[in-house]
């Protein structure tokens, strides 16, 4: 069985309307150190999304979700930040900003396999479980 590893996660906001603090949860950014991960996986509900703030430009919030998932993969074709290696590039996501798209703060945990942590993450902290 492999041994635990360390890994620093962060959730990813869409903040609409910065001056009201008001945002939901779309996804998770985790960086895993000792086995090389650096991973994003983002899910939109723009139903939410639209009912919170129902003027949001979905296509800008898309676009620049999609830059997140470019940035973490990183190589050809990923602009200048996505060209720097994978610890840059993991602080770049997690860097403070003021935008539509945020990160909250950093947390840490272990996990045997960071693309498995990076799922269960995206199960409590950013899907939905709808109420019947």
């Amino acid at each position: 069985m492999p041994a635990h590893s360390s890994f620093d996660y962060a959730i990813i906001r869409v903040v609409p309307r910065v001056e009201r603090e008001e945002f939901i949860n779309v996804g998770v950014v985790l960086f895993c150190t000792t086995q090389r991960f650096l991973g994003v996986r983002v899910e939109l509900d723009e139903a939410r999304l639209k009912a919170l703030a129902p003027d949001t430009d979905l296509d800008t919030v898309r676009d620049h979700l999609e830059s997140f998932r470019r940035v973490s993969e990183g190589g050809k074709g990923t602009g200048p930040i996505g060209q720097l290696p994978q610890k840059d590039r993991w602080h770049w996501l997690v860097a403070p900003r003021s935008t539509i798209l945020q990160t909250g703060p950093v947390h840490s945990g272990l996990s045997q396999e960071p693309q498995k942590a990076l799922e269960h993450l995206m199960d409590t902290v950013v899907r939905v479980k709808r109420v019947r």
